[in-house]
């Protein structure tokens, strides 16, 4: 997201970033899978809430992808205005999952 970012700040070509939107499209398609149940412990993030609310957690993922293909679909339109708002969203997305799934950094 930092080096898409910096499209966006510099109203840029969004087309280039479309591979690396896909790319993160692969990650996510596969994120709850990372997850699986009892591997809570040790050095992580990972708030329990991922295992205890496992459909919620899945559904926020899927929300992501959802996003994630507008993006790309932003991207390959070459419209910088929906491709900055895609980016905003996608954001916003990001961090509704964080909140709930993902303790702060230490």
């Amino acid at each position: 997201m930092e080096g898409i970012k910096a499209v966006v700040d510099q109203r840029g070509d969004p087309r280039p970033t479309a591979a690396a939107i896909g790319e993160m499209i692969r990650f996510f398609e596969g994120f709850p899978a990372r997850f699986p149940a009892g591997s809570g412990s040790g050095d992580t993030r990972a708030l329990p809430a991922i295992w205890t609310d496992r459909a919620g957690f899945e559904a926020a993922n899927g929300n992501m992808l959802t996003q994630l293909r507008a993006f790309q679909v932003a991207a390959n339109a070459g419209d910088q205005a929906a491709f900055a708002a895609a980016f905003q969203q996608t954001g916003a997305t990001c961090g509704a999952c964080h909140r709930p799934y993902r303790a702060p950094a230490r």
